[in-house]
């Protein structure tokens, strides 16, 4: 190896993992960063908890698959309403006291499970309110991000969120399996609690983010505001209605359970689970290459066609082993496009805004799957398991390919050149200097 050689390794090493410039630069991004991962831990605890005691209590596959659908309302209703919050309010107190909030749903969980005889009501009904809380405090979170990290490193901050989802993804649900099955459900809602405790603790020292002076105040004309102004940039439209179609025509995680029953290999359950957020980290820790890249629009786009195609994939293989690493290379392709949007959306959405549109967002990535699942088993009743999941991959790739053609504005996107890019750049650098 020359000496060249040696010089340029830790530079190549560089360009490919994640770049750790918000880190260093923002004591708040820390403290926001680390807190939500330490939540997301907790999170996954009560994730995996809640059905298992609802299928203990009730033996009732459908009983706990009503707990999508007491989420579901809750997420609508206070997804958009708390995107209105988040602008009219100071974002870090809504983030501040809707963590607190979820560490009291905890207490109650942890409470009913430590009954003699624990009821079932009052797991739904803080599944509902959890939904709410979480769908007023996803807005407030997403549009404090540009507040705390400068302009060109939301990139680089977007890459280390989603790197802080896929350890928690990938290492939350294993360890809550661990922690239900040998310790029991009243120890997982307690660690819950005291992840939110330590979330607090560190959400407390942030600087608040009030309103922007040309903020409204919320109400349905506010909503509205945000809902035309979605509509007027079409490059926006693009990533909600890709990612929607994405997740609701190819979202394969229902199926799961069956696919492996029909590969004969019940134990691989839990790899296919672990591999789409696999997929996703592995995409996180090599992201440094995404700075890079500018059109951020094409790559929303083609990220999510390969979603489809690798789902497709996954569904016309026999071979377990196949089935895996198509599902990971799924993982990989959501998160790429994952990674995108999140650029898109805070690099060109102003401030007064950025919590509404922060709103609808949060319908587009969470509504998609909901309904995905629904979509699947429908299909995989009428035709087959294997048949729902590849036909699903194949009709998401052709509708991501039509809406490229109907929305042009998302294929020719340019960070470099974009106005509204520019606007917002300029608009929060006077915000500093003020």
């Amino acid at each position: 190896m020359t000496d060249t050689d040696a010089d340029t390794a830790p530079s190549r090493l560089r360009s490919v993992l994640p770049d750790l410039a918000p880190w260093r630069a923002s004591a708040d991004f820390r403290r926001l960063w680390v807190s939500g991962l330490i939540s997301n831990f907790g999170s996954f605890l009560t994730f995996v908890a809640l059905p298992v005691q609802i299928k203990d209590l009730t033996g009732s596959a459908a009983a706990v698959g009503a707990i999508g659908a007491v989420e579901l309302v809750p997420l609508i209703v206070f997804g958009l309403y708390g995107g209105a919050l988040a602008d009219a309010l100071d974002k870090r107190g809504l983030i501040l006291w809707t963590e607190a909030g979820q560490g009291l749903l905890s207490a109650v969980l942890l409470l009913n499970a430590l009954m003699p005889h624990p009821a079932v009501w009052p797991l739904y009904v803080v599944a509902a309110l959890s939904s709410a809380l979480v769908s007023v405090q996803r807005p407030a979170l997403d549009s404090l991000w540009p507040r705390i990290v400068a302009h060109d490193h939301l990139p680089a901050a977007a890459s280390l969120n989603t790197f802080r989802w896929t350890v928690g993804g990938v290492a939350g649900p294993a360890l809550a399996g661990v922690v239900v099955a040998y310790a029991g459900l009243g120890w997982a809602y307690a660690a819950d609690l005291v992840t939110f405790v330590v979330s607090v603790a560190l959400i407390i020292p942030i600087a608040s983010s009030p309103a922007a002076h040309e903020a409204a105040k919320p109400s349905l004309k506010a909503i509205a505001e945000g809902a035309r102004y979605a509509w007027s940039r079409k490059e926006l439209l693009g990533t909600y209605a890709v990612d929607l179609a994405a997740m609701f025509l190819a979202m394969p995680l229902a199926l799961l359970p069956f696919l492996a029953d029909e590969l004969d290999a019940e134990w691989s359950l839990g790899l296919m689970y672990a591999t789409v957020p696999l997929g996703a980290m592995l995409v996180s820790v090599t992201s440094g290459w995404t700075a890079r890249v500018h059109r951020h629009g094409r790559m929303v786009v083609l990220s999510a066609a390969l979603w489809g195609v690798a789902v497709a994939a996954a569904g016309v293989v026999g071979n377990v082993w196949l089935v895996l690493l198509f599902l990971t290379v799924a993982g990989g392709c959501d998160m790429v496009s994952g990674i995108f949007r999140g650029v898109m959306w805070n690099q060109t959405i102003p401030d007064e805004l950025r919590g509404r549109l922060a709103g609808i967002e949060l319908l587009s990535y969470s509504v998609g799957p909901t309904l995905g699942q629904v979509r699947s088993g429908g299909f995989a009743a009428w035709w087959g398991v294997r048949t729902s999941v590849w036909s699903g991959g194949l009709l998401c790739a052709g509708a991501v390919g039509v809406l490229a053609l109907c929305l042009p504005k998302l294929m020719t996107y340019d960070a470099r050149t974009d106005e509204h890019g520019a606007r917002v750049r300029a608009q929060r650098e006077a915000a500093a200097r003020a």
